[in-house]
């Protein structure tokens, strides 16, 4: 990927995510679009990739959202490396895998984010956040990353289309 395709996609997804996600509450829960954004670029690009960019759209989330600096970037990060490294493994390549994959990856992360935060004397349930928050967050994460990845297909086909 190109370095400018890819600092506009860090940028667009976060700007996005702070100004325009909230619009598509669903019952007062967004989708983490960064997160969305760092699964798949880790499943199409690897661990190193998703890495960067989960730490990237991470550092950016908590910059702009005010709360504990690093524990998005910190979760983001290791969401990212983790579902590139066991891709790379796996060889997940089906959609429905990659989503079910996207919407595990929210839970981790989610479960994780939560964990650095109780370090840091966060007040709050785990049973709640999960219930209230994080399996909501998880499932929309795949709903936007169906739709995500059906504009993909859409685009390719439409490319072959073209070419041929």
């Amino acid at each position: 990927m190109r370095l400018p395709l890819y600092v506009m996609l860090l940028g667009g997804g976060t700007v996005v995510q702070s100004t325009v996600v909230g619009e598509f509450a669903v019952a007062g829960v967004t989708p983490d679009l960064p997160l969305v954004i760092t699964a798949l670029l880790a499943l199409a690009r690897g661990p190193e990739v998703g890495l960067l960019t989960g730490f990237s759209l991470g550092l950016l989330q908590d910059g702009i959202g005010g709360g504990l600096l690093g524990a998005q970037a910190l979760s983001k990060a290791l969401a990212g490396f983790g579902l590139g490294f066991l891709h790379r493994h796996l060889r997940v390549s089906i959609g429905p895998l990659q989503i079910l994959a996207v919407v595990a990856v929210s839970i981790g992360e989610g479960l994780l984010r939560f964990l650095l935060l109780k370090a840091f004397r966060f007040p709050g349930d785990i049973g709640e956040m999960m219930l209230y928050g994080v399996l909501p967050q998880a499932l929309y994460n795949g709903v936007v990353a169906s739709v995500g990845l059906a504009g993909l297909i859409w685009v390719r086909e439409r490319q072959r289309g073209k070419a041929g």
